[in-house]
């Protein structure tokens, strides 16, 4: 391994009592915020085995069972972090029936509309990855459409049926130990894992849409992103878009990982197409169609609440009816899905001049298991493209609208920022914590249009189209970040969380808003390749540790010492752009700059909010049994058996139990 911060395990050990046994995060609000809580997950995500790996960390060493192995870091971000985020996509997507079923939607209407043709299509995404259809989960609800938010406890006893048992070796104390462990039912069986119905605030939402889709799409692309062996399941690269045609190779990384990817790009396909052919809105009218060519002379945009009346249709969840409930548009609304749709974009990418897109990428989409795009869609010139419902095709038109809206009718040229909210005219509030992630979002659309990688490999580079939405957007970038420089950041080094154009006041002073503008100026600098804007990140980042560190709780806090999980995904995200860009380098010599330093506030940071100090505390309501290091005993009483206070789904509250998810809010105490 190379530039990976190494610890005994004594060491390990000690640190992780310091982080967090006197500090208390207490559950404040236990709702499901759909939004947040799938953006945080993909900051997690990111900031998992993609962080360890690019620190040196061989991820063969990794094992849930080690437990702090090799260090704490290690284990906290490429095991708690990563595995986190990959258990709550599922409690969302494959069990919580927190919205229409997949059956009921608007792909499966075109293949027959029922239970035997959705039946069929995943049997059809097992076999082309390599599996028996039997590695499907019994009593999955493909969640098409997922509500704004809902409150994650199980609606009825779970199946805690021990339908079998295995022995695992577990690392911990410094000792090995081999444990009988016990297999519940309802690790295979999802019948008993929907939630509370009363709970389900039964509204659709841009931005809840976007981060589910931001989920999807990230596991999609590592799941999809290579082919394996079907003889062994031995993972290689794909050399060519016809690899999985010989009879040898499937696609997936593995069989399991690629049957996952497979649902998920179905279920991402659904919401992007959903939002083409019944979301669009101008003032007026849902369901007003908006084409390649659109321009945002005649705004359309996605409204911001549209309430659902739920039908019953296959005998489960359909849409009867939708009304517009909120009709504005907003930033947060708008990067929440450019971020994810300039993702899926990228993956789906089928374009001839694109000469970066991963061989894997282009078997998915090459008409066998997802349809492939028209060629006007794929050739070199824009300005032919037609309104299509295949997922590239869809993805396209739904991409450039919001990248037109965001250019156009979010941003205040003359004021040189974008602002809040859309209704006919623009708002004159900007929330620095939307503008600063709008230039991320605006970063990964640059390098989608331009055929440059995202996803994982957002920072490598390639040859660029030189598109002129991706001039566009990188003037929008500069202009931004410049802004907030200039008008948000106070004599501390801060940046207040409110910005008025009317009288140029600002407001607010948060933990999240910070972060997210490390994310943001990170996000300028990465784009530009300008070193003012690092800079400025590494100031920022100075000025946190030295007015938001707070000695007694271990970590960063504001005034309200709460958490939601927008900011939980800001930190996570700020502290992997500090380790991966930010740290000293060269004759730099700031010490909270350190990698070391960095490295230990993020299990600091990780450790107290969201694992907790107590099986009761932290963000993190639950986890899964054995990716993220939970295990059940034979017995089925024990709990917490991997130490990180998370306890299982049966165990973690609630009368039944609840799902692996994140609370709505947390606040930190003594």
């Amino acid at each position: 391994m190379k530039n990976i911060v190494k610890m005994s395990l004594a060491a390990s050990l000690v640190v992780s009592s310091l982080y967090s046994a006197n500090t208390k995060t207490e559950v404040m609000d236990k709702r499901f915020d759909t939004a947040g809580a799938m953006f945080a997950y993909t900051e997690f995500e990111l900031s998992g085995e993609p962080m360890a790996e690019g620190l040196g960390l061989d991820l063969d060493t990794l094992d849930p069972n080690a437990i702090n192995q090799p260090t704490q870091f290690d284990y906290t971000a490429g095991i708690e972090s990563y595995e986190y985020s990959e258990e709550a996509m599922y409690a969302l997507n494959y069990q919580s029936k927190m919205g229409p079923h997949l059956v009921n939607g608007l792909l499966n209407a075109k293949r027959g509309g029922d239970m035997t043709s959705l039946a069929k299509r995943f049997i059809k995404f097992a076999k082309i990855t390599g599996n028996d259809p039997e590695i499907l989960p019994l009593n999955m609800h493909p969640t098409a459409l997922p509500y704004i938010s809902g409150m994650p406890e199980f609606a009825q006893k779970i199946d805690l049926t021990v339908v079998n048992n295995d022995e695992i070796v577990v690392f911990k104390h410094g000792k090995e130990s081999t444990v009988k462990t016990a297999i519940p039912a309802y690790l295979r069986d999802y019948k008993t894992l929907a939630w509370v119905e009363d709970g389900m605030d039964k509204t659709f939402n841009p931005a809840a849409f976007g981060g589910a889709l931001l989920k999807d799409t990230m596991w999609a692309q590592d799941f999809l992103g290579g082919m394996h062996i079907i003889e062994n399941d031995e993972e290689v690269e794909a050399s060519s878009s016809t690899m999985d045609h010989d009879g040898k190779h499937a696609l997936g990384v593995s069989s399991a990982d690629g049957v996952n990817g497979a649902i998920l790009t179905e279920l991402a396909w659904e919401r992007i197409l959903f939002m083409q052919e019944k979301l669009g809105y101008d003032g007026k009218k849902l369901g007003v169609s908006f084409t390649p060519s659109y321009d945002a002379s005649k705004p359309v945009w996605f409204a911001n609440k549209v309430t659902v009346k739920e039908g019953q249709k296959n005998g489960t969840k359909s849409i009867a009816s939708l009304k517009v409930k909120e009709g504005q548009s907003t930033l947060r609304d708008t990067w929440g899905m450019l971020w994810p749709i300039s993702e899926f974009y990228a993956y789906s990418d089928q374009r001839t001049n694109n000469t970066n897109q991963n061989p894997a990428f282009l078997s998915v989409f090459d008409g066998d298991p997802f349809k492939n795009a028209p060629k006007a869609n794929t050739d070199a010139n824009r300005a032919n493209d037609v309104k299509a419902d295949d997922a590239f095709s869809a993805a396209a038109n739904v991409q450039n609208l919001l990248f037109e809206n965001i250019s156009t009718i979010h941003f205040d040229k003359k004021a040189g920022t974008l602002v809040d909210t859309f209704n006919g005219k623009k708002g004159s509030m900007l929330t620095t914590f939307d503008a600063a992630y709008s230039i991320e979002a605006l970063r990964i659309f640059q390098r989608s249009i331009d055929a440059l990688p995202v996803g994982y490999g957002s920072a490598d580079g390639a040859k660029s189209l030189e598109s002129t939405q991706g001039k566009e957007a990188l003037g929008i970038i500069k202009t931004q970040a410049d802004f907030l420089i200039k008008n948000l950041k106070d004599s501390n080094g801060l940046y207040a969380s409110t910005y008025n154009l009317k009288d140029s006041s600002k407001k607010g002073l948060d933990v999240g808003t910070q972060f997210a503008v490390v994310r943001g100026l990170t996000a300028a600098f990465l784009a530009t390749q300008d070193e003012s804007y690092r800079k400025e990140a590494r100031a920022l980042f100075i000025a946190i540790e030295k007015n938001m560190f707070d000695k007694d709780l271990g970590t960063y806090v504001d005034a309200t010492k709460e958490y939601t999980p927008y900011s939980i995904g800001a930190v996570s995200g700020g502290l992997r752009d500090a380790i991966n860009n930010l740290k000293n380098a060269g004759s730099e010599k700031e010490s909270v700059l350190e990698l070391k330093n960095l490295t230990d506030r993020f299990t600091s940071w990780f450790q107290i909010v969201v694992n907790g100090n107590s099986t009761t505390t932290g963000a993190q309501l639950a986890e899964w049994l054995l990716d993220s290091g939970e295990y059940e005993t034979i017995d089925m009483k024990t709990t917490n058996n991997d130490e990180d206070n998370v306890p299982a789904i049966n165990k973690a509250g609630g009368k039944y139990g609840t799902a692996m998810t994140m609370a709505g809010k947390v606040k930190l105490s003594k």
